[in-house]
């Protein structure tokens, strides 16, 4: 998982998330991500063009979506207080990006 850009947008109530996602293998980005930030997966959906797991972080419900259009994935909660949860996992996830990321081996 490679992460290049994360920003909590208040206004939607979404963590944004932008990285090296391939749309044919989702999960290859997704299973990482899901398990850096401690969460539980629920359950997964897929369509034409976009991806949608429901995940557990600690009790409270959120989604991790992705759409191939718009190349970024987000993660959301049908609650409005959760904006609290999703401020949390962006510290989390910031300070990912400031880790130098391991070489890959050919």
């Amino acid at each position: 998982m490679r992460l290049q850009q994360v920003w909590l947008d208040n206004d939607a109530g979404t963590l944004q998330i932008r990285g090296e996602i391939n749309f044919d293998d989702f999960a290859a980005f997704a299973e990482p991500l899901v398990e850096s930030l401690d969460c539980r997966v629920l359950e997964r959906q897929w369509g034409a063009d976009r991806h949608q797991w429901l995940l557990d972080f600690e009790g409270c419900q959120l989604w991790l979506n992705y759409e191939f259009y718009g190349d970024v994935a987000w993660l959301a909660s049908d609650r409005a207080e959760d904006i609290e949860v999703l401020a949390f996992l962006e510290h989390l996830l910031q300070r990912q990006l400031e880790q130098p990321q391991p070489e890959q081996q050919p």
